[in-house]
């Protein structure tokens, strides 16, 4: 097949229709150890996230705000790796582990749209973490169930449209070179490097989106968890002070690890790092986290592991 199409307009021209991802290795060997590790992955990622949401949708005592917002941060998560991690397994099986401009296109737009949600969504519940704990009276007016859904569809949108303009801050330069990407899926920054064009228009557009949703929702969080600190630290009983601090743990760990992996991911990537290092960061953003994240919120959470064990009793009961 050819990777670039002719337009004859009384000028030879010619623009790349697909990319080449380098993927991790060209040695089978290798390769087929690493596709068992990433299905294995990818399954538990899958199975973990699932098993959250039936237990959050099927059990009355998690029929709370903190846990209808934790069901769509699964279902996030199952979004996010699927986004990405099936054309990886595949590629696995090709010498020339090509894509489509517009499937890499679209590739970036749902990778995009699922961790801008998130970023959107981890703020939304530091907000409800901190009108549980400072506003505890007011939190059932406050975080009603009406009140939640606006915020998760809010968070969606907001994610939508930035991932919308982040996509076509990327690909809409022109394309008439080199077309190898050396990565294993298709991300801005290695593809607007590829690009013939200017790309400066392209790259504050981008800055403005991490601007508008990193750099506005991080603060939120910041915030909330220093009126929780302070509202905590103000309460008379220990036992009082490590409950709260309990039901905000998971997701302050959570945060630390998405946001923490984010800025290792976009803003070393490139400096000093070979492209290896930049692919095995992109691993644990893209793989590990939304395989931990269950884990994180299931290990040191009481409700839920009641829950778990009232679901394997009812399944087992005659």
């Amino acid at each position: 097949f050819s990777l670039c199409r002719s337009m004859d307009m009384g000028r030879n021209e010619t623009y790349v229709t697909m990319f080449i991802l380098l993927g991790f290795s060209d040695q089978p060997d290798l390769q087929i150890i690493l596709f068992v590790i990433f299905l294995v992955l990818y399954l538990m990622t899958v199975a973990w996230n699932l098993v959250l949401i039936i237990l959050i949708r099927s059990d009355s005592h998690l029929h709370s705000p903190m846990y209808f917002f934790l069901s769509f941060l699964a279902f996030i998560d199952i979004c996010y790796s699927s986004a990405i991690t099936p054309k990886m397994l595949s590629d696995f099986f090709h010498e020339e582990k090509t894509i489509s401009f517009l499937g890499c296109a679209t590739q970036y737009f749902f990778m995009a749209l699922m961790g801008l949600t998130e970023c959107l969504l981890l703020t939304i519940m530091a907000y409800d973490r901190y009108v549980a704990i400072c506003s505890p009276l007011r939190y059932p007016t406050i975080m009603d169930l009406q009140v939640c859904k606006k915020m998760v569809a809010g968070a969606y949108i907001g994610g939508f449209f930035s991932s919308l303009i982040e996509t076509v801050a990327g690909f809409h330069h022109h394309f008439c070179g080199p077309n190898i990407i050396n990565h294993f899926f298709c991300d801005v920054p290695q593809i607007m490097a590829l690009s013939c064009s200017n790309t400066f228009i392209g790259q504050i557009m981008l800055l403005v989106m991490v601007v508008l949703v990193g750099f506005f929702s991080f603060p939120i969080i910041i915030m909330s968890y220093g009126y929780i600190t302070v509202t905590v630290l103000k309460m008379p009983s220990a036992k009082g002070r490590m409950k709260a601090f309990n039901t905000c743990a998971s997701h302050l760990t959570v945060v630390t690890l998405f946001y923490g992996t984010a800025f290792v991911v976009y803003f070393q990537s490139g400096s000093g790092h070979s492209p290896n290092v930049d692919k095995m960061l992109s691993v644990f953003y893209v793989i590990l986290i939304p395989m931990l994240n269950p884990q994180i919120y299931s290990l040191r959470n009481k409700e839920i592991k009641d829950a778990l064990k009232r679901l394997v009793k009812k399944d087992i009961s005659p």
